[in-house]
């Protein structure tokens, strides 16, 4: 099982770039980081415009909330495929079609005359965007010497916490003077302009492999990846029967799962994986994953508490709300670049071990946050949020995949995709779990909403913030990356 590129056959943790860092692969690089900013940054636009698009397409809130869970829904379904998309394809055609899945979606999404053309649009949004990051760390883990990773690695992580990060800043301020629909018509151009010239000008990198695809695992990793996500976003959502239908999606994805990597596991050893798990057998990328799952827990958890707490208690408006959390989202990219070449050259212990200090302080103090809080001590306790995730990011990301062999890149970049959802899903559903049960009891008891959900998100933050301490030790055990020497067999 190999896949080579077209300037050298093979490649070792030690060897001289597998492609030159020429202009061409310096441009391939920069439109696939473009178009996975532009794609990654839909999945958090929604969260603002929700109560307008309840106004506008009278619907509810929770018909409204499909937009975004479908979306999710989406991206768990398609990312453990891409694995095998990558192996088969070539570059270019995957890439082409994935910005014309993201570009056809964002039409629909903009000329939707009602809530269900405007689903089908997120949906076949979400299916590009599933294929595109994948795409892109396993471009970059082939075109890039080991020793310049970090500082590519350092441009993802921008793509890939940024962009969510400001997501609720664009919409707010274009739901401010435009309409919803301006969220795609303004969107589609750059996506369009993207698929061109990537058409034009990317070229292929790897060389596919003719491998049969299993139906079954796909079957499976739908319903097993679907379940869960589609179970931790309905939670507390029960049918007209009273059973509660987030308990039982994530009974039968859990099922589903366990028969999925079964079967992984039975056909890996013919190398016919449809995500193969051999890349658990790389201690590095297993604790990495574990770290970065618990770090993508805290970031979608924050990102859906904040903007609640800044309305319903601070008594903000969108805008405001939206401005309020800029800040951290500039931070984060303006470190990511720095953070990339202080890992060439030093490694990341450096940059993990004060990176998970900061995000659990941050936590912590977010904690202390009541019915009073000063707007600028929050954004403080967001900038210190985003500055430690920004240190934790690069590092994961390069020293997770660095420590496979080249043939598991693409499914270690599925594996990367596939945590980034299920942990958003967990941080998404355990903040706004114990926000609502918490809420909830205060309200019984005669207290006003906006000192129940003072106390709802203290509690909730208080989870985050113990959660966030079992990532401590975890930064001391990921070391610089080295090229696994496990066999595959």
């Amino acid at each position: 099982m190999t896949e080579r590129t077209l300037s050298q056959p093979t490649a070792t943790a030690d060897a001289a770039p597998i492609v030159d860092d020429s202009r061409r692969n310096r441009l391939v690089i920069g439109i696939l980081l473009t178009s996975a900013f532009v794609v990654i940054l839909n999945e958090t636009i929604m969260g603002v415009a929700l109560p307008h698009l309840m106004t506008d397409l009278g619907i509810t809130a929770s018909a409204a909330q499909w937009l975004t869970t479908a979306f999710m829904l989406t991206m768990a379904v398609v990312i453990p495929i891409t694995g095998f998309l990558l192996q088969r394809f070539n570059t270019r055609p995957v890439f082409i079609a994935a910005m014309s899945l993201f570009s056809l979606g964002t039409l629909i999404a903009a000329i939707a005359p009602g809530f269900e053309v405007l689903l089908v649009g997120r949906v076949v949004q979400a299916s590009g965007t599933a294929i595109m990051m994948p795409l892109l760390m396993t471009t970059v883990m082939t075109l890039v010497a080991p020793a310049s990773r970090g500082k590519t690695m350092g441009n993802i992580s921008i793509v890939i916490s940024v962009a969510p990060a400001i997501g609720p800043t664009i919409s707010g301020i274009i739901l401010s003077v435009l309409d919803w629909r301006w969220m795609f018509i303004l969107v589609l151009p750059i996506a369009l302009g993207a698929l061109l010239l990537g058409a034009a000008r990317i070229q292929n990198v790897t060389t596919p492999r003719t491998i049969p695809i299993d139906t079954l695992s796909i079957i499976l990793s739908a319903f097993g990846f679907g379940g869960l996500i589609y179970g931790l976003s309905n939670l507390r959502s029960t049918g007209e029967s009273g059973v509660n239908i987030g308990v039982i999606s994530l009974i039968v994805g859990a099922l589903a799962l366990l028969a999925f990597v079964l079967r992984q596991v039975s056909l890996q050893r013919s190398d016919r994986a449809l995500l193969d798990l051999r890349t658990f057998r790389s201690t590095p990328f297993t604790i990495a994953i574990v770290m970065l799952g618990l770090s993508m827990i805290a970031l979608f958890g924050t990102l859906i508490l904040l903007p609640i707490y800044m309305q319903n208690v601070l008594g903000l408006d969108a805008l405001s709300t939206g401005l309020l959390l800029l800040p951290g989202g500039i931070t984060m990219g303006v470190l990511a670049p720095f953070v990339g070449r202080i890992y060439d050259r030093f490694g990341p212990t450096v940059l993990l071990v004060p990176g998970s200090i900061l995000v659990s302080g941050a936590l912590w103090a977010m904690t202390l946050m009541g019915a009073f809080t000063a707007p600028a001590l929050l954004m403080a306790a967001h900038i210190a949020l985003s500055a430690g995730l920004a240190l934790i990011f690069t590092p994961l990301f390069t020293s997770s995949l660095g420590s496979l062999t080249p043939e598991l890149y693409s499914h270690g970049s599925a594996v990367v995709g596939t945590v980034q959802q299920l942990a958003g899903a967990i941080g998404t559903a355990l903040f706004i779990a114990v926000l609502s049960a918490s809420s909830a009891d205060l309200i019984a008891d005669g207290a006003s909403v906006a000192a129940s959900t003072a106390a709802g998100v203290h509690a909730a933050f208080v989870y985050g913030a113990v959660i966030s301490v079992f990532a401590i030790p975890l930064a001391f055990l990921v070391g610089r990356a080295r090229l696994s020497t496990q066999p595959l067999g």
